[in-house]
């Protein structure tokens, strides 16, 4: 397992390839995670929102993980998902995901109940009993229905097994109270493609990142040329990818992003249900993106 204390850089919120059948399709998974780390990823996310997790029994689950971190052999940390709504899912989860081998675990607010603030730490603190992994916790309120305000993300810095937030509320504003309250120890990484360029340069640690499934490379440069002062190049590939970043949320996500590996060539275009293929316009302008960025031939 590697250190997740030094978390940092851009991690790829994966997909999981499945077959024509709807079965998982584990080596085109292990070719993506190659493909990842040649490019120069700095950590893997499987088993998230990008990933459809909430449409994989146990016995999948399990298998993503342990497939991402055989596959990645230690060269970068895998951050699993395990988040539910219902805290000993959670908890069970997040046990599966240690036993395959994973250095830290992404954890969302729980969805539809909407627990009050100090649920949420109840939460948090009852999944931490069934694991010795830390935790990045996981603000989407446009996914889950609740808006992890900058006070409770604070309170939850506090507890020592709590890493850092995966923050996505879509509020620059929002990232800036908690980049400057928060304790040194407790990370910020933008959920937000094109919100990274600007949480970075502010002071956060990086991106977890749904284009890079699609650009591991740039996205993950974009970060180091932030890191290291070079703001006219990060500039040039934020600007360069930017209307990509945001045709991947044209429909639900991974509807395009899944679409747009497929047409490269990397899975093949299958879903699960309720999700679907996008629509024959997106299709369109998602190809004509992709052509443009010479990702694919015209």
């Amino acid at each position: 397992m590697t250190d997740s204390k030094n978390l940092r850089g851009c991690g790829t919120a994966l997909v999981t390839p499945f077959q024509s059948d709807g079965s998982l399709d584990l080596e085109r998974l292990r070719q993506l995670v190659t493909w990842q780390i040649e490019e120069g990823i700095d950590f893997l996310v499987p088993c998230g929102t990008t990933g459809e997790s909430v449409t994989l029994n146990d016995e999948e689950y399990v298998s993503v993980v342990r497939t991402c971190v055989e596959t990645a052999a230690g060269a970068v940390p895998v951050v699993a998902g395990a988040g539910s709504n219902d805290t000993a899912k959670a908890s069970r989860l997040s046990r599966l995901a240690e036993g395959a081998g994973a250095d830290a675990l992404l954890s969302v607010t729980p969805y539809y109940n909407k627990p009050t603030p100090a649920g949420l730490q109840l939460h948090f603190q009852e999944i931490h009993r069934h694991t010795s992994l830390s935790l990045v916790v996981y603000n989407v309120p446009g996914r889950t229905g609740t808006n992890m305000s900058p006070d409770t993300q604070l309170r939850l810095a506090e507890l020592p097994f709590i890493l850092g937030v995966k923050e996505a509320s879509g509020s620059i504003f929002q990232i800036m109270e908690i980049l400057a309250r928060r304790p040194a120890r407790f990370k910020l990484f933008s959920g937000d493609d094109n919100l990274a360029f600007a949480a970075v340069a502010l002071g956060g640690e990086g991106l977890i990142s749904v284009a890079s499934n699609l650009i591991p490379g740039p996205m993950s440069s974009m970060l180091r040329h932030l890191r290291e002062g070079r703001l006219e190049e990060a500039r040039e590939i934020n600007f360069r990818y930017l209307n990509l970043m945001n045709l991947n949320f044209v429909e639900s996500n991974p509807i395009p992003v899944k679409y747009a590996l497929y047409r490269m060539g990397r899975i093949e275009h299958c879903y699960r249900l309720p999700l679907c293929p996008m629509s024959a316009d997106n299709q369109k302008r998602m190809e004509s993106e992709l052509e443009t960025l010479r990702l694919v031939r015209a």
